[in-house]
């Protein structure tokens, strides 16, 4: 199994520093998400900045910017990693589309499988482009004038629920999930839809990536590192589009409590305070290097890679760092 990383730094020098690290890790992949930075920027810095690991976005929102221009900058990002790139691309919830960028965010799975779509007519090149359905392109007396690194870039899309679930399953070249996936949730409620998507088309299982994620808080004192995760799951409890899969386990009014707080004001970062330590264990990989390298391996049976982000929201700067030190000295210690 494959372990990949979500690398952090304080500046893009630094997080391209930790890539670094990473890659003499022996880390697959660096994966860049989009929240406080552009995923695009900062995977070109990784790709730039590296040799030899994967560099993927993890995730790019895929209805902020035209379909047209992520094929573009997919290829643009593929070339600069000499063939190393791979396109994770995710819907983001409701209000960040609409709020946060302004833009339509209805008919989320019909709008990412002509994304999906228009990516690849795009890069496949010809003329004209055109492409009918939720999003639409018509492109006439255009070309792409450059070599492609690669004739296709893998892409990945990040889902939670059933429908784009079996989505992924069906056109994507892997699926990535979000911070907070225990393998009881892979076994239950993802592979049952990625399998329908996957067999829906009759493709091959094992050329489908399936990517696990996991804040991984390690420390020589299990306390410390649940303390250090306990804010990513105070961050995910208080999304209204993760409370069903709260309560489905037992924690809604954690969730609720977390939802409620945020509302009256609190920043989303510090609500580790609301979260127990059984829930904490219950959704991140928190405790000693042997704790924590035992839960990563109990992925194993279920995914093809397991991306770990060490924990940072509502932590200072040199904690972070801390934890991400002793994160891929794990890494760098696993077979």
């Amino acid at each position: 199994m494959r372990l990949d990383v979500q690398p952090w730094g304080e500046s893009l020098a630094e997080l391209v520093d930790a890539a670094r690290a990473a890659e003499a890790a022996g880390a697959g992949v660096a994966w860049a998400p989009e929240l406080h930075r552009s995923a695009p920027v900062t995977a070109a810095a990784i790709a730039a900045g590296t040799a030899r690991i994967g560099v993927g976005t993890g995730i790019a929102l895929a209805f902020a910017r035209s379909a047209m221009l992520t094929a573009l900058t997919a290829a643009d990002l593929d070339e600069l990693s000499g063939g190393r790139f791979r396109l994770g691309l995710g819907t983001g919830v409701g209000r960040l589309n609409q709020d946060w960028h302004e833009v339509p965010c209805d008919r989320p799975v019909a709008r990412l499988r002509d994304t999906v779509a228009i990516v690849r007519a795009v890069q496949a090149g010809g003329d004209p482009i055109a492409h009918t359905g939720v999003r639409s392109i018509s492109v006439r007396g255009w070309r792409r004038p450059y070599p492609p690194a690669r004739a296709t870039t893998p892409i990945y899309l990040a889902a939670v629920g059933p429908g784009l679930v079996r989505l992924a399953g069906e056109i994507a070249d892997g699926w990535l999930s979000h911070e907070l996936c225990p393998p009881r949730h892979l076994r239950t409620r993802i592979w049952p839809a990625l399998a329908v998507g996957i067999d829906r088309q009759g493709r091959d299982r094992g050329r489908f990536d399936v990517v696990a994620a996991a804040c991984c808080s390690v420390a020589a004192d299990p306390g410390v590192a649940r303390r250090r995760a306990a804010n990513v799951v105070g961050f995910y409890a208080s999304v209204r589009s993760y409370a069903d899969m709260f309560a489905a386990d037992g924690f809604g009014e954690v969730s609720a409590a977390a939802s409620r707080a945020l509302r009256a004001g609190r920043p989303a970062d510090s609500l580790g305070d609301l979260v127990p330590g059984a829930m904490v264990d219950a959704y991140a990989i928190a405790g000693t290097p042997a704790q924590c390298a035992a839960r990563i391996a109990e992925y194993a049976p279920l995914a093809d890679a397991v991306k770990l982000s060490p924990p940072s929201y509502g932590l200072e700067a040199e904690e972070v760092r801390d934890a991400q030190k002793s994160l891929l000295e794990l890494v760098g210690s696993m077979p």
